[in-house]
């Protein structure tokens, strides 16, 4: 496993971390989920990226990971980085999301909670949020520092002006703000034009969510809709009909690429995302150990060539 700092700062994560969002609710087998963490652990991954409302039903994915790490992982939790965020709905009411300082140092708490943990390793701001001053949220952010309760803190989903904005109200608080996560793929590289410049300049990382477009970019969709695909079902606004059928050429010609790399097509697009150092790591989500053992591939893949970086981007473009 290779490991990259985020940003300028001294903390190394692996260039493939595990996502939590959709897999490890009660709606999943937990002996699995377990099966997956430790095989994760094992293969390098050490950073485990969790947040108060991942699930479903919201709170369950920290649920869930407190309790694998206690039962298989408490041992090495000076080899781990936990990361966890608030900011997105978690409950009703008027304090069930946000920035304010009631939202953030009430979920910062709860987290702590659910998971069985006296601290995070990185406490993201989950998004921004234009009905708080800037100075509030991060006045949050400082006091959840000093508190002990997070060693680094992380943004994601802000533009590049909020994360300006934000980044250098938290560095003249002396709070050590290291990384950005914004959703970054193949389908979807907007953050290359506009945040990527911001990002690189206040020397933070970029941790990538949703690498795989929703698995748009794995050989899930190559022919089509499978019927028990989550395209199918249509519930997900991320991952619809129309987005398969419109990128379903696209998909054909880069898993040609990958063929000739001797790779999956899922493993050609986590080799694509890392092609700029500061892209730190991708964060994949997986459902099976199977889905894991297939991205794990590329960490060991070679990078592109800048004839195979043209091809791509001439499939991506037109």
């Amino acid at each position: 496993m290779e490991y990259r700092n985020l940003g300028s700062s001294g903390l190394k994560v692996p260039i493939l971390s595990l996502g939590l969002w959709n897999n490890f609710g009660n709606n999943r087998d937990f002996g699995l989920q377990k099966e997956i963490v430790n095989h994760a652990f094992e293969a390098g991954i050490t950073y485990f990226d969790l947040a108060n409302n991942y699930g479903p039903p919201a709170g369950s994915a920290e649920i869930n990971f407190g309790r694998i790490f206690h039962e298989s992982l408490r041992s090495h939790r000076h080899e781990l980085i936990i990361a966890t965020k608030a900011g997105n709905g978690m409950w009703g009411g008027p304090y069930g999301k946000g920035g304010s300082r009631k939202h953030l140092l009430t979920s910062i708490d709860q987290s702590l909670d659910r998971l069985g943990l006296d601290y995070v390793d990185i406490f993201y701001s989950h998004r921004p949020d234009t009905e708080t001053p800037f100075e509030e949220t991060a006045e949050a952010m400082r006091h959840i520092i000093n508190s002990g309760k997070a060693l680094y803190i992380g943004l994601s989903n802000y533009d590049a002006e909020q994360t300006q904005e934000m980044t250098q109200l938290l560095l003249e608080k002396s709070i050590p703000i290291v990384v950005h996560q914004p959703s970054y793929s193949m389908f979807n590289h907007w953050a290359e034009i506009t945040l990527f410049p911001t990002v690189k300049e206040l020397s933070l990382g970029v941790a990538a969510y949703s690498p795989l477009a929703q698995g748009l970019l794995t050989s899930r969709y190559l022919n089509g809709i499978p019927s028990d695909s989550r395209a199918a079902g249509n519930t997900n606004p991320w991952l619809t009909p129309e987005h398969v059928e419109q990128t379903l050429e696209k998909v054909q010609k880069l898993n040609k690429i990958a063929n000739e790399r001797n790779q999956s097509l899922s493993q050609l697009a986590l080799t694509w995302n890392l092609r700029d150092q500061v892209v730190a790591t991708n964060i994949i989500g997986v459902s099976s150990v199977a889905q894991l053992e297939d991205n794990l591939i590329s960490v060991t893949s070679q990078m592109l060539t800048n004839e195979e970086l043209d091809e791509i981007s001439n499939i991506l473009d037109n």
